[in-house]
């Protein structure tokens, strides 16, 4: 399902860099009509990366993020739209989710800056000087990434100012339609997106062959794009598989090119314009999931033998959506008895197959699900639930018991071995065995050292456990030890930073340093899994009375408690409904949100379809609103002052809202980042209440960040609408949105009007102009609010004259997934496979042509095992009896009306 993006880089001539010509052919064999950025996926590695130091000012994460949204759609290069799209304010089921991330965040940064201020004691303790500047440092909050706050205002500006001046001075742009949806502008990125989609495709004028795609780091990227079913869907992503090792750095100054036994407690010294930002390992590479791809393997999997009416892919697709909901979602937790990493979606899809032929027909339809046919499957999950439970506790104590032997392993072998004389800090080993070629060629001079490899690796981890079990005892007699190892493993990292910077693929062979720091974390994990048994779990799944027991210690209640009980399902299936309608049809309730930290168990829904669902669809909070629901007060910072103060008053009406300290229950998991924050919801009224008493307070640039905004559409002067929507910024100029031509506009519709903040051919103002980003002066492009369409219906349909491309997976890989087979990650599609050659029989330029006796025109060509009896070109194709407008649009088996 996955392809390697063939990419082209800009040029370095003379210290210039040249960049990419976007108005050229696309290197990977296809051009693209529309991309879409979750700009969220690009803000946050921007501001916070994982490979390298983060920028150090705000106007340095504005840089970075304008560059790697240049790269993508270098790399992409649009022929009609680009959409921008950054998060606004959510629903409110969201903002359960959105409130515990945050409060985490602040707590982990808290942490993070504690830990730097133990490091730098023990430097001075031990004779150092620590610079004040390094002192005073904290932590980057990235809570302020968040609508609401100056910095997701400036983002805007800065994006407003970028597409200026590539439609000013980009050839490549010059065709090009943007759309900017920014943080003032209600909900969440990827919906925005989607539902801008099915607003086009709802059009009849839409080309049903678009060649759409979107970029973000969310998974359910590729739910959404199943849910649009628009076949020709691409999604683009870095690649998951590609492991790189990664420096920890130090944790006093925060620089990547030593560790805290290294620091000097010195800020780095500026090399270079950026240098403070420092280098990352190499430019990762990019996949794409192919969803038509991906549709053609459901197919397979979801295909159910003698039904009694006609297999249907489109809404066998929808079930199956709606089936991944119940392992988790940003809505609900997952059911108890689904864990996604025990195969949940396999069982439930199994369930489902099983369960289909006597359902009457599908779950959903077009985002509206049959409560009546899903009792089927979670009648059926009920009754599996016991053996799940027993189950994945042997496996647990299956691997608890491996886990303790290696331990105990790896504890008797220290007790054998002396690390060094205390008197001396000498080191002393016993005989070993190892290569001259394994040890440190240059040490330091006078640093008692400690072999990198081999068994001395393992000695290292052994020691850094008896640390774990005895600090306290032991640190003292291990100090000049475990500061030359330290001292090592910088040296080791500072060796390796001066090697070419090549990104390393599966497969690579993992060095000494690697090596040893996998192993201690190992042992540190290990350890604190062993700390976390026993009594962390009160709840005992696999043990009679569980649900006696997990309703008292979650809900607080008797499982006497029916009418409390059927609440909590109630209020689940009325998630379940909600999330697959987002999914599908858009935001139905900007209020409704689960009002519980947990799930029902699967046997607990009896009689759902007596569950009334119906919601109403109200206004989405503010952004100030929003931030007072999501942010601790740790955070406060990015909050008017009046708003504030709320967080910290002691007489605060709602000082209950911002705990510092919260509870984690770890809810039978392992680790504090698997468990459940547990924090008081948002009472929206006494909310509400308390800000509107503040609002009048608030200066003209706080009310305005506190806006609602609008989507922006630009263009450059030489794109067909300049002239038709000039018109919008004269003296005559309508009161009303107006329609716009799809005849000029390549197919878009919608509703624009003129933006107020926005004067034609006037200077725009450059935010970064320490940057080397200039004004730009008489503006050639042409901005105006953007309105959607009027909302129809998303219907669940391949539409007519769709052009489906030639199947990519042959009879061979067909029947591997018939007989049970799963892809082996890379697999068959790995970089060097037969479909992703890119210089063989399945190049760009000769994709499909499988030359043999699969080649489409042979035995398996679209005839009997291809796409048989649904080959979109006979009886059941989208331009006969069941196509958009026919009679069977909407299949009902066995002659039953929908309900």
């Amino acid at each position: 399902m996955t392809e390697k993006v063939q990419e082209e880089l800009p040029l370095e001539i003379n210290g210039i860099e040249i960049p990419v010509d976007i108005s050229k052919p696309n290197p990977n064999g296809i051009e693209f009509d529309n991309l879409y950025l979750d700009m969220n996926g690009i803000v946050h590695p921007c501001c916070h990366p994982e490979d390298k130091p983060a920028p150090g000012t705000e106007g340095e994460m504005m840089v970075e993020i304008l560059k790697y949204t240049e790269r993508i759609i270098s790399m992409i290069r649009p022929r009609k739209l680009l959409y921008l799209a950054i998060d606004g304010v959510a629903p409110r089921a969201k903002m359960n989710q959105q409130r515990s991330r945050r409060f985490r965040t602040a707590q982990e940064a808290r942490e993070k800056d504690e830990e730097a201020v133990k490091q730098m004691e023990e430097l001075e303790a031990q004779g150092g000087m620590v610079d004040p500047e390094l002192k005073e440092k904290k932590t980057w909050d990235s809570n302020c990434i968040t609508p609401g706050t100056e910095f997701m205002a400036n983002l805007s500006t800065c994006l407003r100012y970028w597409v200026a001046e590539k439609l000013n001075n980009d050839p490549g742009w010059a065709k090009l339609k943007i759309i900017l949806s920014d943080a003032s502008v209600p909900g969440e990125g990827e919906h925005k997106i989607m539902d801008y989609v099915r607003a086009q495709r709802s059009n009849p004028q839409h080309d049903p062959n678009t060649k759409h795609v979107i970029y973000g780091l969310d998974a359910d990227l590729i739910m959404l794009s199943l849910a649009t079913h628009e076949p020709h869907f691409k999604v683009l992503r870095e690649d998951v598989f590609l492991q790189e090792s990664q420096a920890r750095g130090c944790h006093i100054c925060g620089q990547h090119d030593h560790i805290a036994a290294q620091c000097t407690g010195k800020a780095k010294e500026k090399e270079g314009e950026f240098d403070e930002k420092g280098k990352s390992s190499g430019l990762k590479p990019y996949v794409f999931l192919d969803v038509q791809v991906l549709r053609e393997y459901l197919e397979i999997e979801l295909d159910v033998p003698n039904l009694p009416w006609r297999f249907n892919l489109e809404n066998a697709i929808d079930d199956w959506v709606f089936l991944c909901f119940f392992v988790g979602n940003d809505f609900l937790p997952h059911l108890p008895s689904l864990e996604i990493r025990e195969n949940a979606i396999d069982t439930l899809t199994n369930i489902w197959k099983r369960v289909l032929p006597i359902m009457g027909g599908y779950m959903t339809q077009c985002g509206t699900v049959n409560l009546a046919r899903a009792q089927y499957l979670m009648s059926e999950l009920g009754m599996m639930e016991d053996s799940i439970f027993r189950r994945r506790h042997q496996e647990e104590q299956r691997r608890a018991a491996h886990q303790a032997n290696k331990l105990r392993r790896i504890q008797e072998n220290a007790t054998e071995t002396q690390i060094g004389d205390v008197s001396t800090g000498e080191p002393h080993y016993p005989p070993k065995r190892v290569r001259e070629s394994e040890a440190l060629a240059k040490p330091p001079v006078g640093i008692p050292i400690l072999p990198v490899k081999g068994v001395d690796a393992r000695l290292r981890a052994q020691t850094n456990n008896q640390l774990v079990n005895d600090r306290a005892a032991i640190r003292m007699a291990n100090d000049p030890n475990r500061v030359a190892a330290q001292l090592i493993r910088g040296e080791l990292r500072a060796e390796q930073s001066t090697k070419s910077e090549v990104p390393q693929v599966i497969g690579h062979k993992r060095k000494a340093d690697e090596m040893e720091t996998d192993e201690i974390s190992e042992v540190k994990e290990e350890k604190q899994e062993t700390e976390n048994e026993g009594p962390t779990d009160s709840v005992r799944l696999w043990e009679p009375g569980f649900k006696e027991r997990y309703y008292r210690d979650k809900f607080g209640v008797e499982l006497t408690d029916t009418a409390f009980c059927r609440k909590v399902v109630e209020s689940y299936i009325q998630g379940l409904c909600w999330v697959l309608k987002y999914y599908y049809q858009g935001v139905s309730s900007w209020k409704w949100f689960y009002p519980f930290h947990y799930a029902p168990f699967a046997s607990d829904f009896v009689d759902i379809a007596s569950i009334t669902v119906e919601f109403e669809l109200g206004d989405p909070f503010r952004p100030f609103e929003q931030l007072m629901g999501v942010l601790p007060a740790a955070s406060k910072e990015f909050l008017p002052a009046p708003l504030a103060t709320m967080m910290v008053d002691e007489n605060s009406e709602i000082i209950d809202f911002y705990p510092e300290k919260f509870r984690i229950d770890l809810n039978g998991k392992k680790f504090s980042w698997q468990g459940v924050a547990i924090l008081p919801f948002i009472n929206e009224d006494r909310l509400m209440n308390a800000i509107n008493k503040a609002y009048n307070n608030l200066t003209e640039a706080e009310k305005f960040r506190n806006r609602r905004g609008s989507d922006i559409l630009s263009f450059s002067k030489k794109h067909k609408l300049y002239d038709e929507l000039c018109s919008l910024y004269t003296k005559k100029k309508p009161n009303e949105p107006i329609p716009l031509n799809p005849a000029r506009s390549d197919g878009l519709v919608g509703l624009v009007s003129h933006d107020p903040n926005f004067i034609p051919e006037t200077t725009f103002v450059s935010p970064l102009p320490e940057y080397g980003m200039g004004d730009i002066k008489n503006n050639k492009s042409l901005s105006v609010f953007y309105h959607l369409p009027e909302k129809i219906e998303h219907k669940s349909i391949l539409l007519r004259n769709v052009k489906l491309a030639p199947r990519i997976l042959n009879w061979e890989d067909q029947d591997h997934v018939r007989r049970g087979g799963r892809g082996r990650g890379r697999g068959r599609n790995d970089y060097g496979g037969r479909r992703n050659d890119y210089g063989n029989r399945n190049d760009y330029g000769n994709r499909n042509d499988y030359g043999g006796r699969n080649d489409y025109g042979g035995r398996n060509d679209y005839g009997r095992n291809d796409y048989g009896r649904n080959d979109y070109g006979g009886r059941n194709d989208y331009g006969g009896r069941n196509d958009y407008g026919g009679r069977n649009a909407n299949f009902s088996p066995l002659n039953q009306k929908w309900q």
